[in-house]
């Protein structure tokens, strides 16, 4: 549209370009006075070539809108494409789960008989899944992370903050996996840790989820220096654990 458009504006541009060269050229030649009919024709010509400029005007002041509207597009894909690179530099490198133990699903159309059976199945498999169930540490959102006093952040990033989240979850599956197992299937190293695990328990643990820094190191690679004290201030600052300390050892409970 823009390109036709100022292809027309050339168009005009050059034909009236040539008409007052014409005109021109007739008036160069004219050393003596004009005949009455050359007067009338050059008249003619003139309202011609004013009605053109007219429509030159015209056509120029529909480019100049059409040009206003362009710069305003112009503002808006700019202030879209600002956005979307806002968007794409600040996506999450983990996203917020929420973790539970699976539902079976029920079929829409039973007998009496299916139904009884299928409750016995169900109820067998939410027994299993609850005894099997983990407790997941859910990684901490931007806006938490924002929240953090600068002073308890430091130089610790959104990523680095999360990539702790993610180590202590191995940490806490790869004990239970553990403790849900029988004794008898473990290797003698695994039934060591078995009993380690259950020595750490108390009754403020019951039902409880948590690790103590050697389920860290055993699991993980995940490196126990002052900075990684630092980030589990922020986590219970966000409410993600809590920390109960007795025995000579420190667990932290997933909240």
């Amino acid at each position: 549209m823009m390109s036709r458009n100022m292809g027309e504006l050339e168009t005009i541009t050059n034909h009236i370009h040539d008409r007052i060269s014409s005109m021109q050229r007739t008036l160069d030649l004219s050393v003596a006075e004009l005949p009455q009919d050359k007067i009338k024709k050059l008249g003619h010509e003139l309202s011609d070539l004013e009605r053109l400029v007219g429509a030159f005007e015209d056509c120029v002041e529909q480019q100049k809108e059409q040009l206003r509207h362009l710069k305003e597009l112009e503002k808006t894909f700019q202030k879209n494409l600002e956005d979307v690179q806002h968007l794409k530099n600040n996506i999450p490198a983990h996203m917020p789960r929420t973790t539970g133990p699976p539902i079976g699903c029920v079929p829409a159309v039973v007998t009496q008989k299916d139904a009884a059976g299928l409750q016995t199945v169900q109820v067998e498999n939410i027994s299993k899944s609850k005894k099997n169930f983990v407790r997941e540490m859910e990684f901490i959102t931007m806006p938490e992370f924002e929240s953090i006093p600068q002073y308890m952040r430091g130089r610790v990033s959104y990523d680095q903050l999360n990539a702790t989240v993610q180590g202590i979850n191995v940490a806490v599956k790869a004990k239970y996996k553990i403790l849900h197992q029988s004794v008898k299937t473990l290797s003698n190293h695994s039934r060591k840790l078995h009993q380690r695990f259950k020595e750490q328990e108390t009754k403020d643990t019951k039902g409880q989820f948590f690790v103590v820094e050697d389920d860290i190191r055993e699991f993980t690679q995940v490196k126990l220096d002052k900075r990684f004290q630092g980030m589990l201030h922020m986590l219970r600052h966000c409410q993600r654990l809590r920390e109960l300390r007795g025995g000579k050892i420190t667990r932290y409970v997933l909240l």
